[in-house]
């Protein structure tokens, strides 16, 4: 069975940076989409950015595009996600997300991932 486990969440201020990470076991990472999805409280799973298993093609969302960078290391089974000029409303427990074949369509609709993280939370102070 695959798992994910994230790491590097915390509590920083507004401005600062932080890079989480989702390393994968029991799996063919270098064959999966991976993507990064957060949840607020009282708040619906939001779409963060994905990047595809080919290519390295990436796809962020419109509030944090600019800002945040997702990445991959296959040789290293992790996904990466930079998060720079970090806001309060990035508050959310963020989860990793992995796409295994045969892949679904839509790069930002949860239904299309297989396996997730149990999350990370971050919190930005204002």
């Amino acid at each position: 069975q695959v798992h994910l486990v994230e790491s590097g969440g915390g509590l920083v201020q507004a401005g600062d940076s932080l890079r989480l990470s989702c390393t994968m076991s029991s799996g063919t990472f270098s064959s999966y989409s991976m993507a990064w999805f957060r949840q607020a409280p009282g708040k619906e799973r939001q779409f963060v950015a994905a990047i595809s298993w080919s290519r390295g093609s990436t796809y962020h969302a419109d509030s944090v595009k600019g800002r945040f960078t997702i990445s991959r290391d296959n040789a290293e089974n992790t996904a990466y996600l930079q998060m720079n000029s970090l806001k309060p409303e990035d508050t959310a427990v963020y989860y990793c997300a992995a796409d295994t074949p045969p892949y679904g369509t839509g790069w930002s609709s949860p239904s299309k991932y297989d396996y997730w993280g149990q999350g990370t939370q971050v919190t930005v102070s204002s």
